[in-house]
């Protein structure tokens, strides 16, 4: 009961579906259930939801009513429900019902950090609730909309996750189409429903924007990557190439990606409230490594396809862009302009430096990642890329501390504050139990826990050598305290599995499953790689 004496019900687990009961009352009285994620000041939290009324109504005829709303779903912990017959005993009676498309799970993981852990299950909540027909970017307030950017740098960690090959070509044949109608412009949202509204009032009219029109290259090469299947380079190939054309169109005299609208490094925890878009990451800076990205897998994409002219056009670009990056944003002493974590990460890992200046941006990151307490200061495009980013430059240590910090903003904060999703903020809920005052507030969005990719690769140690995991590197790396940690993929060639343990004397004792068939590389902290030849496939091979 509610402060002020309404009934509520709380399933434990933040969810996307609908409740359904079967009861008995008098004919012709009303139940009403309304549906939240949150509870604030012991009453139901419905202001993030903004006009949304997540409300159902049942009407009771008299004798006994089963229950089920069929056109409708809502994204919600907590119910509180008002007209229920007295003396029917509510606990018994309600049953939430979770909805999400038919996706076969594929990947797993787990470690001796049961914060981790929880942080994982969380991801894994909040891809089963915004992949509902299409990939949104929230199940509860007045949007529930297909956002690019989420997917784009998303797309790693649901791939592993679950079997996502026929949901996102399906996807991706919508932005296809959508691009089609729009001269190659990649909308900010797949189905355009944007188009029929005007702009968002915040937004100018919409062009090419770096990490959400990107979704057009980064999602299927993602697919490719994860599931060996060349037919969907095939289908979106020509999608792909149009969004780098247009967005050549779009550059500065001096090359670089600066003069257009861009979310930038979107939700800085630096940024104000109201304010998402304003970062410490100059967007020029985001923009132009994104496209240099895009540029780099197309052109590989063009030349596994044949198509060599595409792929001198591409990589002539891709060149004269990574030139116009450097030239405009690096210094002789290796700092990126705006001097932040996100422009440090970006440019190290999506290849903009060379050697020299990769070291030097990598020793700048983690100072940077240190002088922050570990706390995370990345926005929406640094926060994918940047654990993968030190762990690149020798900073294994720092990647950790990063994940593993409890303070807010982590990743961690609000596992401690009994999230049981991702939330769109660091801070969506504040330290003493209120919710953040930006109107801009979810509790249920995949996009920062994308760092579960990096969970996956290099805490479990399962990376593709070859597209579909036909041949793969298997090189988990220990740290952040942890004593062991296991994960399994299946792949379309059969089963992975990982396991590992710290053993007394500190050295790491690994058990490697593959499917027959697959090859792979065994690398371990403090040994050489070793192969891992097909015959000894086909079963359990302790290293």
């Amino acid at each position: 009961e509610s402060p002020t004496g309404r009934t509520l019900v709380d399933f434990g687990q933040n969810l996307v579906g609908w409740l359904r009961f079967t009861v008995t009352g008098p004919a012709g009285s009303e139940i009403r259930i309304r549906h939240a994620e949150v509870i604030e000041d012991g009453e139901l939290g419905t202001r993030p939801l903004r006009d949304a009324q997540a409300t159902d109504r049942f009407i009771l005829s008299g004798g006994t009513d089963f229950f089920e709303p069929t056109l409708t779903f809502h994204g919600f912990r907590y119910a509180e429900v008002s007209g229920w017959p007295a003396d029917v005993p509510i606990e018994s009676a309600l049953e939430a019902v979770v909805v999400h498309s038919d996706l076969r799970r594929t990947g797993w993981f787990e470690c001796s950090d049961e914060l981790l852990n929880q942080l994982h299950r969380n991801v894994v909540w909040s891809t089963k609730g915004n992949f509902l027909d299409l990939p949104t970017d929230c199940p509860q307030r007045n949007e529930r909309l297909g956002w690019t950017g989420d997917l784009a740098v998303f797309a790693p960690t649901a791939a592993y996750l679950f079997d996502t090959a026929d949901f996102l070509a399906d996807w991706l044949a919508d932005l296809a189409a959508e691009q089609q109608a729009a001269d190659g412009l990649v909308p900010f949202v797949i189905p355009d429903i944007l188009k029929y509204q005007g702009s968002p009032p915040d937004f100018p009219d919409p062009d090419s924007t770096a990490f959400w029109s990107d979704a057009a290259v980064w999602v299927p090469w993602t697919l490719w990557q994860a599931y060996g299947d060349r037919a969907i380079l095939e289908r979106q190939y020509s999608s792909m190439a149009a969004h780098v054309r247009r967005v050549r169109t779009l550059l500065s005299p001096t090359g670089v990606w600066d003069a257009s609208f861009q979310f930038g490094d979107w939700l800085d925890p630096d940024a104000p409230a109201d304010n998402p878009a304003k970062a410490k990451a100059d967007p020029g800076v985001v923009a132009t490594a994104a496209y240099y990205r895009s540029l780099t897998l197309v052109a590989e994409t063009a030349a596994l396809l044949g198509r060599a002219d595409d792929a001198d056009e591409f990589t002539a670009l891709a060149v004269r862009t990574r030139a116009a990056f450097n030239d405009q944003y690096v210094n002789i002493d290796g700092t990126v302009h705006s001097d932040c974590t996100t422009a440090y990460t970006l440019a190290i890992e999506f290849g903009l430096l060379d050697e020299h200046q990769q070291t030097l941006a990598g020793e700048r990151l983690a100072r940077l990642v240190a002088d922050s307490g570990y706390r995370v200061s990345t926005g929406f495009a640094g926060t994918p890329y940047i654990t993968d980013a030190l762990t690149r430059t020798g900073h294994l240590d720092a990647a950790y501390r990063l994940l593993t910090e409890r303070g807010c903003p982590s990743w961690l904060y609000p596992v401690t504050m009994g999230a049981t999703t991702i939330w769109e903020r660091w801070d969506s809920m504040l330290p003493d139990g209120t919710i953040n005052p930006g109107e801009m507030t979810s509790f249920n969005h995949y996009a920062l826990g994308a760092v579960a990719d990096w969970m996956h690769r290099t805490i479990g140690g399962i990376t593709p050598l070859e597209p579909g995991y036909a041949r793969v590197r298997i090189a988990p790396r220990p740290g952040g305290g942890l004593t062991w940690a296991r994960a399994g993929l299946d792949t379309r060639h059969g089963r992975i599995d990982v396991s590992w343990r710290l053993a007394a004397d500190g050295s790491v004792d690994a058990d490697v499953s593959l499917p027959p068939g697959v090859t792979g590389v065994l690398s371990l902290p403090g040994h050489p790689d070793t192969e891992i030849p097909a015959s000894a496939s086909s079963g359990s091979d302790p290293a």
